[in-house]
């Protein structure tokens, strides 16, 4: 009853934190860049105060792809601090449905709401484009090219120097993403960012001439080349050495397998006329031969400890004499030392006897003693 009466009462607690869940249709194309904007100011209508007056708060977000902790490895997700706008983007690679839940933190009140957006993914409509070419821009933020306004001002230059129309932006990729250093936190220094775009016409002589072994000796030497500087906008910084092309004009070559190995002949399997394989050898082999040799180094240890037991008695028996007769002599030297000792008539050495009485302070000759005293206490001989 107390655990039932705890969970009503959390009930209306986590329904008045967690908002109403709204679900969201969108329809990205295969081979096309995708974004969708998570604007902060669409979700302050989610957390009004009690007088109705909006309030601007910091948002956070989290996003999965529905049932799994991450999103999917195509769609990538980002914001510059809770006081901006996320961004999911990405390029689909392959038709379908994806349902990306989203929730909403609000940093100071701390509550949440949550939403669904569902990813109905289209076939790509238009032929793939053959010619694909990714420049990395270094004075820009990966959420500074997301907007269309930023693309679109990309697209028109490059448009003359390509003399098409027809440019589409595949895919835009943080540098960090592909392995580039996080700048310094100072005004001016950007992350840069990838962008990818492709069309069905081949490349300008412009862009060919970045793949110039020139332009890549410059590059190896540290030096930046300028090349279509008077086409591209100013407001773009083009790392010329960073420039690559795809070309899939031409069928590329079929890719080996790891740890396959090219073959031209055709491959004949040897037949089965060899008969049958007989296997008995190699068991006695592998089997017999270690129990023999474990036999061998059985009966070794046995003769070792059992039959040369004479031997070892033998030598023990040495060993005991030959310790008897040390003691012997140590206990016969030991009693010739003391018989020397009690009977020596050497008078006691000056250094050891008394020179005064300790008492009376009166002082006496060490001569003058008849008798050895070396047998009488101290205390008696000074009195």
């Amino acid at each position: 009853m107390a655990a039932a009466r705890v969970g009503l009462l959390t009930v209306p607690i986590w329904l008045s934190l967690v908002g109403c869940l709204c679900n969201q249709n969108v329809y990205p194309s295969v081979g096309s860049l995708f974004v969708h904007k998570l604007n902060t100011e669409d979700y302050q209508q989610q957390f009004l105060n009690k007088s109705g007056n909006v309030h601007i708060h910091p948002f956070s977000f989290r996003t999965n792809l529905e049932g799994f902790p991450d999103l999917p490895r195509w769609l990538r997700y980002t914001q510059r601090s809770p006081w901006h706008s996320a961004y999911l983007y990405g390029s689909p690679t392959k038709p379908g449905k994806q349902v990306i839940e989203v929730t909403v933190y609000n940093r100071h009140t701390f509550e949440v709401f949550q939403e669904k957006i569902i990813f109905h993914i289209r076939s790509a409509a238009d032929v793939p484009p053959l010619y694909q070419a990714e420049f990395l821009i270094e004075n820009m933020d990966v959420e500074e090219m997301l907007p269309p306004e930023s693309q679109h001002n990309f697209q028109i230059p490059l448009q003359d120097i390509w003399s098409t129309q027809r440019l589409s932006v595949i895919n835009i990729t943080s540098a960090l993403d592909k392995g580039g250093r996080i700048p310094l936190p100072l005004p001016g220094h950007k992350e840069g960012v990838f962008i990818k775009v492709g069309s069905v016409v081949p490349f300008p002589e412009c862009l060919y001439e970045t793949q110039s072994p020139l332009i890549r000796q410059q590059c190896q030497k540290g030096l930046k080349p300028d090349l279509c500087i008077e086409l591209l906008a100013n407001d773009f910084t083009i790392d010329w050495c960073n420039v690559s092309l795809v070309d899939q004009s031409e069928p590329s070559p079929t890719p080996l397998m790891p740890g396959s190995l090219e073959w031209e002949n055709e491959f004949n399997p040897p037949s089965d006329a060899l008969g049958e394989t007989h296997y008995l050898p190699d068991y006695l082999l592998t089997i017999l031969l270690p129990i023999l040799i474990a036999l061998l180094l059985c009966a070794l240890l046995t003769y070792i400890m059992c039959c040369r037991r004479e031997g070892a008695e033998k030598r023990d028996a040495e060993t005991a004499a030959i310790q008897l007769v040390h003691q012997q002599s140590i206990f016969s030297n030991t009693e010739e030392l003391r018989n020397m000792a009690s009977n020596r008539d050497v008078p006691r050495p000056l250094s050891t006897l008394p020179m005064f009485n300790v008492r009376t302070g009166q002082r006496t000759s060490p001569m003058e003693l008849s008798g050895d005293s070396a047998r009488v206490p101290l205390i008696l001989s000074q009195q």
